[in-house]
């Protein structure tokens, strides 16, 4: 059995950087999104017995803005901040101005990013309500039914021959060939980080409200200690260190077994390429590199890494049904990574106080789902 739990050896404790400078601007521009309300903070006393820890909440994301997954709160930032770029404008955090600047774009301005699914997906939906088109490049072993999601909110799909991240570089080179693209991709290298940072600004909404619904639920002095969150190229999990790090809870990562490039870099203390095919079951997370933006972030504020398979990760989806709780297998790596860590007992404390886990994702595929929870 390969190395499961890679603590990090650099992490700086408390010593780390906060919010984002756009936090204020993000969350007004989230409220002014048609429809964009708070996903639930869900206690499940039964499932922390079980597993052994203090108390366990659950942020399920199973819906934003009509979509199955968070993606679209660090997408919709991440276009309205993209299309300021191309302008060369600021522009004020409201829909309303994204929308008019949207029209005052070129005939034929056309988004395009690569995707695993829900980010390709939510990149449509963004296309699809600013009047857009939309090229979304995928890896060859994606799922007909989050292809035909994508197609379904307008995206002209492009099928690579290789993996994720063969699909994010098929991505950018398209953009550089012609001018009417306008990238929207969630990880970064060098040269592109603007909009991958505003990504990860994005993804600090789901943190706020955690923060919030557990003051609500617990008191103003309550506090997370722990957070488990999925963890692709790390975006997502670099919001988390932002939002949740300074303030006293240690961030954890889960990630497949095969494509586990966070822990592989932080065993490393230097990003390490996973190479493909990444062929997990969590598709949203089959990603072999770290994106260049978050890899400074979580080198300081990340404390530990967890590899998860996907037995276990089927194991969680099924936990999850029992308390209501209906997750797809990326959204469910997390709690998996939760019971690993409790498990190989390389993390003192663990279960010690508040812990959340992040479920990045409502149903997504319905037949796997059912064969999933199903056993």
């Amino acid at each position: 059995m390969p190395d499961r739990v890679s603590m990090n050896a650099r992490w700086a404790g408390r010593e780390v950087s906060g919010p984002a400078p756009h936090a204020a601007d993000v969350e007004a521009f989230h409220d002014s999104l048609p429809g964009f309300e708070a996903t639930l903070l869900v206690e499940v006393p039964r499932l922390a017995a079980g597993l052994g820890v203090g108390r366990l909440f659950v942020k399920h994301e199973r819906e934003r803005l009509g979509l199955p997954s968070f993606k679209i709160v660090g997408a919709a930032w991440a276009v309205h901040r993209a299309i300021a770029e191309r302008l060369g404008t600021a522009l004020p955090p409201r829909f309303d101005a994204t929308l008019a600047a949207a029209r005052s774009l070129p005939s034929g301005t056309t988004l395009t990013t690569a995707t695993d699914g829900n980010h390709g997906r939510a990149i449509a939906h963004m296309a699809s309500l600013l009047g857009l088109g939309c090229r979304v490049f995928v890896p060859f072993r994606l799922s007909e039914e989050r292809i035909a999601a994508i197609e379904d909110e307008g995206a002209d799909i492009v099928v690579v021959g290789g993996s994720y991240d063969d699909a994010v570089r098929r991505s950018a080179a398209d953009a550089r060939l012609h001018a009417d693209r306008l990238l929207v991709s969630d990880t970064s290298w060098p040269g592109y980080e603007t909009i991958p940072a505003a990504i990860v600004e994005g993804y600090g909404t789901i943190f706020r409200e955690a923060r919030a619904q557990l003051g609500e639920a617990a008191g103003e002095a309550a506090g997370f200690t722990l957070a488990l969150v999925p963890a692709g190229v790390g975006s997502f999990a670099a919001a988390a260190v932002q939002s949740l790090a300074a303030g006293g809870c240690d961030v954890v990562t889960a990630e497949p077994l095969g494509a586990d490039c966070v822990r592989r870099s932080l065993a490393a203390e230097r990003p390490v390429t996973v190479p493909g095919p990444h062929e997990s079951i969590m598709a949203g997370l089959n990603c072999g590199e770290v994106s260049h933006v978050a890899w400074p972030v979580l080198r300081r504020g990340l404390r530990a890494a967890v590899a998860v398979s996907d037995d276990e990760v089927r194991d969680a989806m099924r936990r999850l049904a029992a308390e209501g709780i209906a997750s797809s297998e990326s959204g469910a790596a997390g709690l998996a990574g939760l019971a690993v860590l409790l498990r190989e007992k390389a993390f003192p404390h663990a279960g010690e106080g508040t812990v959340l886990v992040v479920g990045t994702e409502g149903v997504t595929d319905l037949d796997a789902y059912r064969a999933a929870v199903a056993g």
